[in-house]
């Protein structure tokens, strides 16, 4: 009887010991669940808070643009643009860069903008191969004046714009910027190539941009005339440089100058895209 019963005391403590193991288990699976639910919804919160956030600011930068023309692209623009909106004027504390966070919104807008307009036009002429195509030329040239003609409106106030993206913390976004905006004319326009010829047709264009942009604002003829017939001469210029190398190119160059050119322009637009948050995939 003595043994029945440390028998049966033995598989008591056994049964209760699997069943508290069991137990803590349970517990432990469950703490972990809840913890793992906890952390993803405090994840998902802080990304609608940021999210909201950035809703916030898009929505004060915006609401500003109509105050550049009378304040310039200041910290009271932004302040204003805030109020207008029924926002706090000191919520411009949200920009810490001030002016420049008001440029670099425009920027980008205007890219995204002038993006949205060259995919469309690309699907039209895909759907549509019977029609008759632009040449290349036209293609690059009605895309820089309609990105330039964004511009027109906040001419008056555009030098202090270009003042402020020259200033060495805002020199990397205004470069990649115009890289971006070099890139998607290009490819939009049918540019398909792997050769250094990729990355000379871009930087050449930026340059054509650039220096289009700058004539632009000292130009005073009817509908900015005299900006279009010398935009218009400086990409027949490139395009005609363009063949010259085209044709030269692979000979004064070995093709291991050829290969370490090629793979720095290549980092150069990657990193562009990647200092404003881009995909570089289309």
């Amino acid at each position: 009887m003595a043994m029945c019963s440390m028998l049966l005391m033995r598989k008591s403590l056994s049964i209760n010991g699997f069943r508290s193991l069991w137990t803590s288990r349970v517990l432990l699976t469950g703490q972990t669940e809840n913890a793992t639910t906890q952390q993803s919804g405090q994840d998902q919160n802080k990304e609608s808070d940021e999210d909201y956030e950035k809703n916030i600011k898009s929505k004060i930068l915006s609401a500003s643009l109509q105050f550049v023309h009378d304040l310039g692209w200041s910290q009271q623009a932004i302040s204003a643009g805030a109020e207008s909106i029924g926002y706090p004027g000191v919520i411009h504390g949200l920009f810490p860069n001030r002016g420049a966070d008001l440029v670099q919104y425009f920027y980008l807008t205007c890219n995204n903008e002038l993006n949205k307009v060259l995919k469309e036009q690309a699907r039209v002429t895909e759907d549509n191969p019977t029609k008759e195509k632009k040449t290349l030329e036209t293609q690059l040239q009605d895309a820089v004046k309609i990105r330039l003609k964004m511009v027109i409106p906040y001419k008056k106030t555009w030098p202090q714009a270009l003042a402020l993206m020259t200033l060495p913390p805002n020199v990397p976004k205004s470069l990649a910027n115009l890289l971006t905006l070099v890139d998607d004319i290009c490819y939009y326009s049918g540019d398909r190539s792997v050769d250094i010829n990729w990355y000379t047709r871009r930087i050449v264009l930026a340059g054509i941009y650039k220096t289009t942009e700058l004539y632009m604002l000292q130009d005073n003829s009817e509908d900015n005339k005299q900006t279009w017939n010398f935009l218009e001469r400086r990409i027949k210029e490139a395009m005609q440089i363009q063949s010259i190398l085209t044709t030269t190119s692979d000979m004064a160059l070995p093709e291991q100058a050829l290969n370490r050119a090629t793979e720095a322009a290549s980092a150069a637009f990657i990193t562009a895209r990647n200092i404003l948050g881009l995909n570089w995939n289309r």
